[in-house]
């Protein structure tokens, strides 16, 4: 191993385990790893690369995405905490295979305490990559029971039946054929969501940052390519936000035209007060740390080579219930939807601590 890596503990949150900064001068590895929490089991999360304004940006960044993992693994039952790297970007593609050799090189050194695989910018290969210098690592194979590899399809699968829930919430659908959904993003999961939305009868409007890919999506299928700074305000029923986060803002909820809010991409709601006025205004948000889950459910099956395809699927589809559930709790009380997940998640999480405490 290169002694030009270096890992750097922060330990700048309270609330998190670690936060690392690594570096490597050989390659031009720039990165974050952020362990939220291993209580329920090694913090388990993507690692993206995204170009930020600012290194402190991709730090924030990868804070919100870890503790979005802790909550996601913990209401999807998993063996796993919460983590999430991010590689500030852009990087070179001559320099791509040695970047991801040496971040396999920093996963390993963290000894099992985080577990990586692909999100935004990275993919299988990528992965493969990584899977040369740690063990540490899931999203890349069918290991032997019959599930692994690219993550997108199950991510997709779940957000699905996320709409599904919400639409069953809120419009009273036993289907979603003729719904209107605004898919923003066509990436790796919104391509995927999109083409399972059409079989499912729905009608799309859609976005993405590159134009051509969005107009050649819509081309003989029922759907219309909508400009990204428009997507949201669409006059659609469902908005499936599927690229970054925090696009919905305040201006965005309280001018929005469309019922539910249901998407793949993580941390949608750029503030608190976000949820407050969606809430207000009767639009229906189903948290997407709740509905993206789906992901992370085949990645723990590839991991731990305890499940087929089937029973992950079985397991991605039990997301309908978990929504309608914090949905339902969600009416009840008046409070917002995601107020609900958190509070259903950060017990699960304090359950297990006593637990451990106590010597269970």
């Amino acid at each position: 191993m290169s002694s030009t890596l270096e890992i750097e503990d922060l330990n700048g949150a309270s609330e998190f385990e670690h936060v690392y900064r690594v570096r490597c001068s050989d390659s031009g590895l720039d990165a974050f790893i952020a362990i939220h929490s291993t209580v329920l089991g090694p913090a388990c999360g993507g690692c993206r690369v995204w170009s930020y304004p600012e290194p402190s940006d991709g730090q924030a960044d990868v804070l919100r995405l870890a503790r979005g993992m802790t909550y996601k693994n913990a209401l999807a039952d998993l063996r796993f905490g919460g983590g999430k790297a991010v590689i500030l970007g852009p990087i070179p593609e001559e320099k791509r295979q040695h970047i991801f050799t040496r971040f396999g090189n920093a996963v390993e050194q963290l000894g099992g305490s985080y577990i990586t695989a692909e999100d935004v910018g990275v993919g299988v290969v990528d992965m493969e990559t990584v899977s040369t210098e740690t063990n540490f690592v899931s999203g890349l194979r069918d290991r032997g029971a019959g599930c692994g590899g690219d993550p997108s399809p199950s991510t997709a699968r779940g957000v699905l039946r996320g709409i599904e829930a919400a639409a069953k919430e809120k419009y009273a659908r036993s289907d979603l054929d003729g719904l209107t959904v605004a898919v923003q993003g066509l990436g790796n999961v919104g391509r995927k969501l999109a083409i399972s939305l059409l079989e499912k009868g729905a009608r799309l409007f859609v976005s993405d940052i590159d134009k051509d890919r969005a107009e050649q999506f819509c081309h003989g299928r029922n759907a219309t390519y909508v400009k990204p700074e428009f997507i949201l305000l669409s006059d659609a029923q469902v908005i499936a936000p599927c690229a970054l986060g925090r696009a919905i803002t305040e201006e965005v909820a309280t001018t929005m035209h469309a019922g539910v809010i249901a998407g793949a991409a993580n941390n949608q709601l750029a503030t608190n007060e976000v949820g407050e006025i969606l809430m207000n205004r009767g639009i229906l948000y189903a948290p997407d740390y709740v509905i993206n889950a789906g992901g992370i459910i085949m990645a723990e099956a590839e991991y731990y080579n305890n499940d087929n395809q089937d029973g992950v699927n079985n397991k991605i589809d039990r997301i309908i219930d978990r929504t309608l559930d914090i949905l339902s709790r969600s009416k009840h009380d008046g409070r917002p939807p995601h107020l609900h997940a958190n509070e259903l998640a950060q017990a699960i999480v304090e359950r297990r601590a006593q637990e451990i405490a106590a010597g269970a």
